[in-house]
């Protein structure tokens, strides 16, 4: 978290919380609430980049972008984080660009999306790097056709198989133990 963050917290403790401003896409972008009630995405880096430095999540699974000393509550389209395949066609960072560290395990949607859980947290990964990777079967034979994918298969990274597991969409977030929707408790004060 930038220290002008910290300092402004400790400034001015009791600023009221932040719901349904913020919100983040299946693809990593940072969207706000436009005039029309729509959201639009934010273009600005350096925006992009403050807004990834102070994101974290509370106790109640409620992930948000600490403003100074505001919390600004992020809707959340899929997952709290979406990653990004490294250079090194092995790692992964995440869309705030932190680097995602080990992948414990994986998962496979009914929309073939895939789910990772990484350093950070749990997060999807991104649309656009998924014909990369290498996803083989309980042979090691690389799977090539969606045909393929009905028995047990596994993602192959940097030389070891992780085991993909099936999981609904609609059941990811209890899984992971996030609030994809945060809305203010009753009597909470709104911005």
């Amino acid at each position: 978290m930038d220290d002008i963050v910290k300092r402004a917290m400790q400034k001015w403790p009791d600023v009221p919380n932040v719901f349904g401003w913020l919100s983040l896409d299946r693809r990593g972008n940072w969207r706000v609430k436009g005039r029309s009630g729509g959201f639009e995405r934010i273009g600005n880096r350096a925006v992009v980049d403050f807004i990834g430095r102070n994101y974290a999540h509370d106790e109640k699974g409620r992930w948000f972008f600490q403003n100074g000393p505001q919390r600004v509550f992020v809707r959340l389209d899929y997952t709290p984080f979406v990653f990004r395949l490294g250079a090194d066609g092995t790692s992964f960072e995440t869309h705030t660009g932190a680097q995602a560290g080990q992948v414990r395990a994986a998962w496979l949607d009914e929309n073939s999306e895939l789910l990772l859980e990484a350093d950070p947290g749990p997060g999807v990964v991104h649309d656009r790097d998924l014909a990369q990777l290498k996803l083989v079967d309980e042979g090691g034979r690389l799977i090539d056709d969606e045909a393929q994918m009905s028995g047990p298969i596994a993602l192959e990274l940097a030389g070891r198989q992780i085991a993909l597991t099936r999981l609904r969409s609609d059941g990811v977030a209890a899984r992971f133990g996030y609030d994809p929707r945060p809305a203010p408790a009753p009597g909470e004060p709104d911005c």
